[in-house]
């Protein structure tokens, strides 16, 4: 089985830049880390679901997509990706006129929205902001 499992971590993901060195060991670490993570992660899922005016499901599913889209596109070691209670804040009007429905919609526009940010570089304006 560990065979088997070192050979998972040598030939997927040792190919990625970013994972480099990964042995059988710091896949361990990474993924007790990861664990911690989630389990922090669900009352402040379902806060934010909450404080949005949402079922808490709904903040769980997106808690649950959130990491995985950050684990699996990039991120940076000992960056959190997940809601804001800024975020939660705005999407209540959202919520209240429209419904839940156009949630969804919402923020997969704000990510190619994002998306489109890093590819023009307009991260450098960041920068102006106080």
């Amino acid at each position: 089985m560990e065979r088997a499992l070192a050979a998972v971590v040598d030939g997927v993901l040792a190919s990625g830049p970013s994972r480099k060195g990964l042995s059988v060991a710091l896949l361990r670490v990474e993924l007790l880390a990861g664990l911690t993570v989630a389990l922090a992660l669900v009352p402040e899922a379902v806060a934010f679901a909450f404080v949005a005016g949402v079922h808490p499901l709904v903040g769980l599913y997106a808690a649950f997509i959130v990491g995985l889209i950050t684990a699996l596109f990039g991120g940076r070691p000992g960056m959190i990706s997940g809601a804001t209670g800024a975020l939660a804040v705005v999407m209540v009007s959202l919520v209240a006129t429209h419904g839940v429905e156009y949630l969804f919609a919402t923020v997969v526009l704000m990510g190619l929205i994002q998306i489109a940010a890093g590819v023009f570089r307009f991260g450098k304006f960041i920068r102006l902001v106080p």
